[in-house]
């Protein structure tokens, strides 16, 4: 099984709909660790940690979102595994 970490920057009305929150539900179902963040722009980043097809179903998801949400782009970065690797889901 390949693990791979990615950061997700996820912008549009993301923050106070309770994204943070579904997006842990979401991540926890599949079995992807990591965290799922407010940013002071209005952004919320998401650290995503397992099997690629875990992390790639997450992304899809991110990509609609909670009902009250409006996703308007969502950025891809890589995340060292090495060091980002986390054992569980959080939000913050």
């Amino acid at each position: 099984m390949t693990v791979v970490c990615r950061r997700f920057l996820v912008s549009g009305r993301v923050q106070g709909v309770f994204f943070r929150a579904s997006t842990a539900r979401q991540a926890i179902g599949l079995g992807v660790t990591g965290h799922a963040e407010n940013l002071p722009d209005g952004r919320v980043e998401v650290l995503a940690c397992g099997p690629t097809g875990a992390v790639q179903s997450l992304y899809e998801w991110l990509r609609v979102g909670p009902p009250a949400a409006r996703v308007d782009t969502v950025e891809i970065g890589e995340a060292d595994c090495q060091s980002d690797l986390p054992d569980a889901f959080t939000t913050g």
